[in-house]
């Protein structure tokens, strides 16, 4: 956390709402940690002290705030830039690192070691990976509590408790109270056994550029997976052998509207995180377009889009297949391709889920079924289905493949070593799978005409890199403002 504590004085002080996410503070007196904007009356000076992050302040034995709740709070990836280790390590934790495995499995996995990460982890968020493991599962536990009627074995079961009773004692240590004193109001509980509905509420820091952020998607929509329309975002997900649907939809300036149907409540924080990725929900805009602004030919494309985020993939493998099939052919083309691979080799919805959203259907097939199909036989290059007959011989063979690992050049450069993959395509799933926000594909055509002269003249590869020096650590964002200024003036080419 950058600032002297007389800033972040100042910052609670004035409830200044740009440090929402980024800062956090402990009473002493309380014994409770709190936004910046918490309605509270402020404490004294002498009595607080400040965190960058939820579990720091929990691990130094603060306890959430019920007037502010923490858990509410935009999810910043303000370490983006200086340690991208830190993101990463976030991104796998989110999806249940932990989980099993330990703080040694975690580092050996990001190529780093033990006492290396714990470093990372103390200087950039205060705590260590357990606490922030343990923080953000107490976290969506509350925020489950508040958002859903939700019995409170399924939210111990939903927020990634082993047990109810490790669950009630964790409230109970935390907050002083059980679990379900926390609920507010009446009402009559409802399960979210077999096909029942999650609905959440995933904040953001805004601006938010929706409409930017859907037509993308919906250029891409492969059909039978996803259905997508200006104020929705509907696919089918598949985890662990098992089926279910998600939707998601704006509903305020500052947050979104995300309901899941799946039938293991214990995969919710997967899902959870897969959403937030999707929809790029840890970005913030300030930092970023403070520093793409420099660029004179960038600073209008921020200004007429300042909310703009990179889409994020659903599954990497899922993107993979999609990019590969889109080299040399339009995105509608690529599209449809993907849609037949669906029809043919993809698991039907169970009967249960049929027919909840219109046009879902199918769920995208596994790597085991594409690695030995006739790929090619539905109408592309034989040499572009043995790529993809590849693709899905090595990711089931290494499921964790596109997994964010590894440093941006490290996971090009693996990238690369399969067939069908060159540095385009690399950069493209970096970009949108493994949320590099550095990954820039310097060879894109599009990124290239966006840039040309008022004569026509391009500029190279080599040049277009070269350029985008001064746009680190934020290149990605850096493409898709160029792409969208295309397609906002004659349609989508990127």
């Amino acid at each position: 956390m950058d600032m002297s504590p007389d800033a972040c004085y100042r910052a609670i002080t004035t409830r200044d709402a740009r440090f929402d996410g980024r800062l956090f503070v402990g009473v002493r007196t309380t014994g409770i940690y709190c936004r910046p904007v918490c309605p509270a009356r402020t404490p004294k000076r002498q009595n607080v002290t400040f965190h960058p992050s939820a579990a720091s302040a929990q691990e130094a034995g603060y306890r959430p705030c019920l007037r502010c709740r923490p858990e509410t709070s935009p999810d910043l990836a303000a370490w983006r830039g200086t340690s991208n280790t830190v993101s990463r390590a976030l991104a796998l934790i989110e999806t249940g690192a932990l989980d099993e495995d330990d703080v040694d499995s975690l580092a050996g996995r990001l190529g780093v070691g033990e006492r290396h990460l714990r470093r990372l982890f103390r200087q950039h968020l205060g705590a260590s990976p357990v606490a922030v493991a343990q923080t953000r599962r107490v976290l969506l536990a509350k925020q489950l509590i508040h958002q859903t009627r939700l019995p409170m074995t399924e939210v111990a079961l939903a927020s990634g408790f082993g047990s109810l009773r490790r669950f009630n004692e964790t409230f109970q240590q935390l907050y002083d109270r059980p679990p379900s004193a926390l609920r507010r109001g009446a009402g009559v509980v409802e399960t979210a056994g077999g096909a029942g509905a999650v609905r959440l509420l995933l904040p953001y820091r805004p601006p938010y550029d929706w409409d930017a952020l859907i037509r993308f998607l919906a250029m891409r929509a492969i059909p039978g997976i996803e259905v997508v329309t200006p104020r929705r975002y509907a696919r089918t997900i598949g985890l662990g052998g098992q089926s279910g649907i998600l939707t998601v939809e704006p509903v305020a300036s500052d947050r979104l509207w995300a309901t899941i149907r799946f039938p293991r409540l214990e995969a919710l924080p997967t899902i959870i995180a897969r959403i937030r990725s999707v929809f790029d929900l840890a970005a913030d805009p300030a930092a970023i377009a403070a520093q793409l602004c420099a660029d004179p030919v960038l600073a209008p494309m921020v200004a007429a889009r300042p909310g703009l985020r990179v889409p994020g993939a659903w599954d990497g493998f899922e993107l993979a297949v999609r990019a590969i099939l889109g080299q040399q052919i339009t995105v509608v083309a690529a599209t449809k391709l993907a849609g037949r691979i669906v029809e043919a080799w993809g698991e039907p919805l169970p009967e249960t889920l049929s027919g909840s959203v219109k046009g879902l259907s199918h769920v995208f097939p596994t790597p085991a079924v594409l690695a030995n199909a006739d790929i090619a036989a539905l109408g592309m290059p034989r040499s572009r289905g043995a790529a993809l007959n590849g693709l899905a011989g090595a990711v089931r063979d290494d499921p964790k493949l596109f997994d964010p690992q590894r440093g941006l050049d490290e996971a090009i450069a693996q990238l690369k070593e399969l067939a069908g993959i060159g540095e385009w395509t690399a950069q493209y799933i970096a970009m949108r799978q493994l949320r590099e926000p550095d990954a820039f594909p310097a060879a894109d055509v599009g990124l290239m005409r966006a840039l040309a002269e008022p004569d026509g003249a391009r500029p190279t590869p080599a040049e277009l890199l070269d350029r985008a020096e001064r746009w680190r650590p934020w290149r990605a964002y850096a493409a898709l403002h160029l792409w969208t200024s295309l397609s906002d003036k004659q349609g989508a080419t990127a």
